[in-house]
């Protein structure tokens, strides 16, 4: 009976990852394959491989036609401001709940994380952004995604200051610092695992977000990468270009995969963190 389970204990991670690799890897390889055949071969997207490869071509006419660069300027222009915003506020949010007590805070906190189980109503979201003004601008898209993701930001955060020894806030209370300078000085530097966490994670979500950005923003000048997909896509799948389309895919989604690669370290460690502890 020993043999058999020591074989399994081989067997299982060899299995799990095989399973993996082709849940990953078939839909990577169909994407990348695609994005380097001609027009005539990427008619119908399949497995086999290029037999003329044009990737250089392919990519080149994505960058032009799907104008992936004031894309990239209008992602970073609305994602960048968010993200900053859902650091800041979640971070000074999460230490109020960390250290204070009473029912009036559990019920605070309990409604600012009510928003990791109840979805963002669109409709009412774009009514509001047309009352004050804000539809269809950037700011808008900013105020939409920092009020998304500014619940996960509070409830990692929240749980990993928990963990922080009250000493530390103390001492430096002693020598003469005030609230805003105890924040600065002590918490933030202990929140850097959790800070690379949220950052990634709201880049992540936003920079591939299509739903909210077509509603909120729709097409123009302020378009984001994904918007600009889902243009490039309507316009090129009646001229059957699909190697156009799955070239777009591989370029946008370079930035998030280096992002990811170096920091998925960081983001391990900040969700242990933030919810373990």
């Amino acid at each position: 009976m020993a043999r058999p389970a020591a074989a399994w204990r081989w067997v299982r991670p060899a299995v799990v990852v095989g399973l993996a690799a082709l849940a990953v890897g078939v839909p990577l390889w169909l994407v990348l394959a695609t994005a380097a055949k001609p027009q005539a071969e990427a008619v119908r997207p399949n497995l086999d491989p290029p037999d003329a490869w044009q990737p250089g071509r392919n990519y080149s006419d994505a960058l032009s036609e799907g104008e992936m660069l004031r894309g990239l300027v209008n992602s970073l222009l609305v994602i960048v401001p968010a993200v900053l915003l859902v650091l800041v506020l979640g971070a000074g949010a999460a230490w109020v709940f960390a250290r204070r007590r009473g029912r009036l805070v559990a019920a605070a906190y309990a409604v600012c994380v009510s928003g990791l189980l109840l979805p963002p109503a669109i409709i009412t979201i774009v009514l509001q952004l047309r009352q004050l003004g804000l539809a269809g601008t950037r700011p808008g898209m900013i105020a939409v995604y920092t009020a998304m993701y500014l619940s996960t930001s509070i409830f990692f955060m929240t749980g990993f200051i928990r963990s922080i020894p009250h000493e530390l806030e103390e001492a430096a209370r002693i020598d003469g610092a005030g609230p805003l300078r105890v924040f600065v000085r002590v918490v933030l530097p202990l929140l850097r695992p959790v800070i690379a966490t949220a950052t990634i994670m709201v880049m992540l979500y936003a920079w591939s977000d299509v739903f909210y950005a077509f509603f909120v923003l729709g097409g123009g000048d302020a378009a984001t990468l994904p918007i600009n997909l889902y243009q490039v896509a309507s316009a090129q799948l009646y001229l059957n270009n699909w190697h156009l389309i799955f070239a777009y895919v591989v370029l946008m989604s370079l930035p998030m995969i280096a992002v990811f690669l170096v920091a998925q370290r960081r983001i391990v460690s900040g969700i242990t963190s933030g919810a373990v502890k």
